[in-house]
């Protein structure tokens, strides 16, 4: 009569492991695509009438060498140009971003390929001053 005894019931917890795991990976991959720059650390230069404007539909990175990384991607300034051409460029909002030490020459060379890729709204990323 051992067929008819009643079994315990077991809760196997190594299928929700895997689950809560493959969560954890997902929310943080979801969480760091949220962040709109491509990961590089920017020091960026201080403004006191620095105002917050909207995300940017295209943000340009230039690192103290001169090279520019756009969504993550080193380019040169003929491909940001092109880039820009591709795109309905009258309507990007263009935002450069750079560190405390880019020259001004480098960020005048950015604007003037914005510029040949036909984009006329041109922002400066800057943090707001504390005094």
């Amino acid at each position: 009569m051992r067929y008819f005894t009643p079994r315990r019931a077991r809760i196997e917890i190594i299928p929700m492991i895997d689950i809560m795991l493959f969560l954890l990976v997902f929310f943080i991959m979801f969480s760091l695509r949220m962040i709109p720059a491509s990961g590089h650390v920017t020091k960026l230069p201080t403004s006191s009438s620095a105002v917050q404007i909207p995300t940017p539909k295209l943000l340009v990175e230039i690192v103290s060498s001169g090279n520019l990384y756009v969504e993550g991607k080193q380019i040169t300034y003929a491909q940001l140009t092109e880039l820009l051409k591709q795109r309905n460029s009258e309507k990007t909002a263009v935002t450069l971003a750079g560190t405390q030490t880019v020259s001004l020459q480098d960020v005048l060379h950015v604007i003037d390929a914005v510029k040949a890729g036909g984009a006329t709204q041109i922002a400066l990323a800057a943090r707001k001053t504390t005094f």
